[in-house]
């Protein structure tokens, strides 16, 4: 696995539109605030030109955002790139992305949700590691949270334990100014399906569970060869499920598992449902249980801090993960290895 440099106060963090921009003032105050934060820490800014404009989910042109991307990939002045923020249509720039380039001149990239079509196969078809779970955006809160925190300890390299957090979002609620914190009130807990503690270590690869998805089979999906060049370290898998019904979760897992997905998988981790639709009143619990991966005879972590569900942990794709998980409360550490 390659691990692009990590960053240091004077850097300079590209942040380019692959996704969504900023469509609304609420948004583009929260961008502004997250660039001018980003600098008291002591980290050059250069946003994308078309991270304030927003038609129809996206920031500009498929062949506009993926250029976007190459060159800040090529621009020997930027040191890591982070994602602006989420959206719908990231997958439209990824047959305009140098994909050769990057695989040539790794950067550490990050994103969360939408852009874990470019995260993904970055790390299983290219092997380099790239990290998930914060864009820009959270980072324009007046108040940052331990996750915030985590996350810019993380890009630094200080590769520290992610314990579990105390309260998280269930409700989103809206915002006036884009700055305001987040909405904790409910306590978390992470639960395993059969009831039972697990401490477990392997490779850990994953992302937003709607995006794999899109991806799983195509040709900017790798993880058949990702399975096979790191079987013997055991596979663990993350989903972050935004959008996606039980029931579409039932069949998006059938899918995978089809596609050989979880032919070396030791576990499998679920973040907080993003949304709770069902017709044939399904529970997460349930769900899982409905699923082919109950049949897998192995550990089924859910309602964990990997989710739309705020707060988010940051996660390293294609690093080493060791997990714990007891009486509710887990943590993540990571190895590079």
């Amino acid at each position: 696995m390659i691990y692009p440099k990590f960053i240091k106060v004077n850097d300079t963090i590209g942040i380019p539109a692959p996704s969504a921009g900023a469509e609304n003032k609420e948004k583009r105050n929260k961008i502004l605030n997250a660039k001018k934060n980003l600098e008291t820490y002591g980290y050059k800014i250069i946003l994308s030109e078309n991270i304030l404009k927003c038609e129809k989910g996206r920031s500009a042109s498929a062949l506009k955002r993926a250029d976007e991307i190459n060159n800040m990939f090529k621009n020997k002045d930027i040191d890591m790139l982070l994602c602006a923020t989420g959206g719908d249509f990231l997958v439209e720039i990824l047959p305009y992305i140098d994909f050769n380039y990057i695989k040539n001149n790794p950067k550490l990239i990050a994103g969360f949700s939408d852009p874990t079509g470019i995260l993904y196969p970055i790390t299983t078809k290219y092997d380099i590691a790239t990290i998930y779970g914060h864009n820009i955006s959270p980072l324009g809160m007046e108040k940052y949270h331990k996750s915030e925190l985590d996350f810019l300890e993380i890009i630094k390299g200080n590769i520290i334990t992610q314990n579990s957090y105390e309260l998280y979002e269930k409700e989103w609620t809206k915002k006036t100014t884009g700055l305001e914190y987040y909405n904790l009130t409910e306590e978390v807990y992470w639960h395993t399906l059969d009831n039972n503690k697990v401490s477990i270590k392997g490779r850990i690869i994953g992302g937003c569970l709607d995006i794999i998805s899109e991806l799983a089979g195509t040709k900017y999906d790798g993880i058949k060869e990702f399975n096979e060049k790191y079987h013997n370290d055991g596979i663990i898998w993350y989903f972050d499920n935004c959008e996606l019904s039980k029931e579409e979760t039932i069949r998006t897992l059938w899918r995978l598992s089809e596609l050989d997905y979880f032919r070396f998988t030791t576990c499998i981790i679920f973040g907080r449902f993003g949304t709770d639709i069902t017709t044939y009143g399904y529970d997460v619990k349930t769900c899982l249980q409905d699923s082919v991966i109950s049949k897998l005879n192995i550990p089924i972590i859910y309602d964990t801090d990997i989710t739309h569900r705020s707060p988010c942990m940051t996660i390293i794709n294609g690093s080493i993960a060791t997990i714990n998980v007891e009486n509710g409360k887990g943590a993540i550490s990571f190895e590079l290895i």
